[in-house]
């Protein structure tokens, strides 16, 4: 048997594993496209804002506890900037901006993709409210794809917090696999895909659409 054999013969094997292991290959899980938005900390809403601000609820969002806010700012780069940015609500410890990384190009700017919070060494940008301007140092990310779940869902899964699986989009003209999605449950969430702009554009997805755990990722 040659080397070449051999290694085929282990791809298949974990093939056959991978996919064996995950318990529920419907597709059941829906998909959530994140279009370009930032967090912010009360301070931070505060400074762009105005003293004691309060942010207003546009529209709830799946997530428990979650919401599109009614204010925007704008974030500006040095090749270009984007007017109403929406704010999503609550206010967090943390300040964060997720754009695409098409949205990077356009501002001129390198944003690393990472998970959510590990924002060291990533991207930089100025933001602009109606009562002032944040520079943001090492504040921008391209968010990495993760799906929500609830303890539920893992068990109807077979997966566990913390994993990263290999999703499936349904048939059709630019069906794909996203690999290395993050599985993510901190026993408040919804079960949910998120992914950003580009890559529902790459396969022509919309909000609600659904999706599978092909298997397991290396």
């Amino acid at each position: 048997m040659t080397d070449y054999d051999k290694k085929l013969i282990e791809d298949i094997v974990f093939e056959i594993s991978r996919k064996s292991k995950i318990k529920d290959k419907s597709y059941s899980i829906p998909v959530g496209i994140s279009n370009r938005h930032i967090h912010l900390t009360k301070d931070d809403l505060e400074t762009l804002f105005g003293k004691g601000y309060e942010l207003t609820v546009k529209s709830k969002v799946n997530q428990p506890g979650q919401y599109a806010a009614n204010e925007t700012v704008c974030i500006s780069g040095p090749k270009g900037s984007f007017p109403n940015v929406r704010i999503l609500g609550p206010v967090r410890k943390y300040t964060q901006v997720e754009i695409s990384r098409t949205d990077a190009f356009t501002l001129g700017i390198k944003a690393p993709a990472r998970n959510s919070t590990d924002t060291e060494d990533s991207g930089s940008v100025t933001v602009i409210g109606p009562k002032g301007m944040l520079i943001l140092q090492n504040k921008v990310i391209v968010a990495l794809r993760h799906v929500h779940m609830t303890q539920d869902d893992l068990n109807r899964y077979g997966v566990k917090n913390g994993d990263y699986v290999d999703m499936e989009t349904e048939n059709g003209d630019k069906s794909l696999i996203f690999k290395n999605v993050l599985v993510r449950s901190d026993g408040k969430s919804a079960l949910e895909l998120h992914i950003d702009t580009d890559e529902a554009n790459a396969a022509e997805m919309r909000n609600g659409t659904f999706v599978r755990i092909y298997g397991m990722s290396r």
